[in-house]
């Protein structure tokens, strides 16, 4: 970029005669970081182009010149061969510096009916509304390999958990489908969010609106929203949508963090659930058995990272005045960060379920410690002997109490034993008593019987990929 495309103060026109300081100059230019949304402003611009010359605003002559102006500046930034200028403050300005170098006076046409203002509103809603999309696809993917996953081990019972304490038997099967259903809630949040982004601010100008007759259906429409904005000030001073992805984000990443807490605890030694991959595991400098779920916990990790970035944009927006200000500036690098990785412990999740090697051995052992089948004996006093469960709580209570004596499991006292606590108890109990009898009888909706789970994949791909392939392809 040459010269004589001017500095920030240039664009000013002659209202400041001295140059910013350089510690203005430094807190001041977002261009480090705002040059991820040249394609997104690049994009606003050609249809504003379009739009003013269809309005006679500008000639036709000045929009073509425009056009293939921009497409010149899409190429160079494209290829790594446009020069990035800090005095020139942020990509809006770089981008309007170096189309008018290469295009002279219709170059200087372009900002007629706009301002900054809408102009970085518009960018960063493109620029969002992709996010958005990325992170359903990619929430998507995750789901599929749950759902692969699941299927796999609909059969494969395991204790399940209150209080991190054995509580009743369930299947693996089941426990990865609640999976499912909550990053189900994440793409519901997502989608949502990217309706009501779906508005569009170009032609706000800097909040007032302007008084050439521009035609803000047409950009709308051009750019892929369903509307413009109804409102002018509303329009430059709204980063809603920006909240929007961010509280839809940290709310997943808090999924994300219970998934990979899960992990990093089913893969250790005392529990043996599971084996993750070495593609996700690290060794120690010192202890040569160590295999360290590393990157389950970096996706613990760096849940922290998104929330925080929430907390961020609320706390610099709280006490902000309509219109615009420039503090809306810090909106940029927290919703970027968040993006990025958020979509990277997506991926990450993804991968390592579909690499993990569960144990079913190990968890059927598991599932039978902590007596988790007494609630089974307490309704079977219900179902068969008429026992209010309120009673049947205390018989099978007692009879967790006789089998801790003994140091065994429910299902290995003797009828006598049983009798002797309750005499209505006979030898039909032992039917129910045991962790497969026990899922298998979860015949609820919602349940964790196997065959439930089977019909819990089915009802889930049929929801959410209803183009999906034959069981069996899905995380392939």
């Amino acid at each position: 970029m040459s010269k004589d495309a001017g500095s920030g103060r240039d664009m000013w026109g002659g209202h400041f005669e001295a140059g910013p300081a350089p510690l203005m100059e430094q807190i001041n230019a977002s261009i480090d970081f705002d040059k991820r949304l040249w394609a997104q402003d690049i994009a606003g611009s050609m249809a504003h182009a379009r739009m003013l010359a269809a309005q006679g605003i500008v000639l036709e002559a000045d929009r073509d010149a425009i056009l293939e102006g921009l497409a010149q500046v899409h190429e160079e930034i494209a290829e790594g061969q446009f020069h990035f200028e800090r005095s020139l403050e942020d990509i809006h300005l770089n981008i309007e510096a170096r189309l008018t170098e290469l295009v002279g006076e219709p170059g200087r046409r372009l900002h007629t009916g706009r301002s900054r203002n809408d102009q970085v509103a518009l960018d960063m809603k493109l620029w969002t509304r992709e996010a958005m999309d990325r992170a359903d696809a990619r929430l998507a993917e995750l789901q599929k390999v749950l759902l692969h996953r699941a299927e796999e081990h609909a059969a494969t019972v395991m204790p399940g958990f209150t209080h991190l304490q054995a509580a009743q038997p369930v299947t693996f099967g089941h426990h990865l489908m609640a999976y499912v259903e909550m990053f189900g809630r994440d793409r519901s949040r997502f989608q949502d969010a990217r309706r009501r982004l779906n508005e569009c601010p170009l032609g706000a100008a800097a909040l007032a609106g302007t008084s050439f007759p521009i035609d803000r259906d047409a950009t709308a429409a051009e750019l892929g929203f369903e509307r413009p904005t109804a409102n002018s000030i509303d329009s430059v001073s709204d980063r809603d949508f920006a909240l929007d992805y961010l509280a839809s984000a940290a709310i997943c990443a808090v999924h994300l963090s219970r998934l990979a807490e899960e992990l990093v605890l089913w893969s250790t030694p005392q529990f043996g659930f599971v084996r993750m991959s070495e593609d996700f595991t690290s060794g120690s400098s010192i202890m040569p058995q160590k295999r360290n779920p590393d990157a389950a916990e970096l996706v613990r990790g760096k849940s922290g990272r998104v929330m925080g970035h929430l907390q961020a944009l609320l706390i610099t927006l709280k006490g902000l005045p309509l219109a615009y200000s420039k503090d809306m500036q810090e909106d940029k690098e927290g919703l970027f960060d968040a993006v990025d990785t958020l979509e990277l412990c997506l991926a990450a999740a993804a991968a390592m379920l579909l690499g993990m090697k569960a144990n079913p051995e190990r968890m059927k052992e598991a599932a039978g410690v902590g007596f988790t089948i007494a609630t089974d004996l307490a309704d079977w006093m219900v179902r068969v002997k008429n026992v209010s469960f309120r009673e049947a709580h205390g018989i099978a209570a007692r009879a967790v109490k006789r089998a801790e004596e003994r140091g065994c499991g429910l299902e290995a006292l003797t009828l006598a034993e049983l009798q002797a606590i309750d005499p209505r108890i006979d030898e039909a109990v032992f039917g129910v008593l045991g962790v497969e009898r026990s899922v298998e009888s979860r015949m609820s909706h919602g349940g964790t019987a196997p065959e439930r789970v089977r019909q819990a994949v089915a009802a889930a791909r049929s929801r959410y990929f209803p183009e999906a392939p034959a069981a069996g392809e899905a995380g392939a």
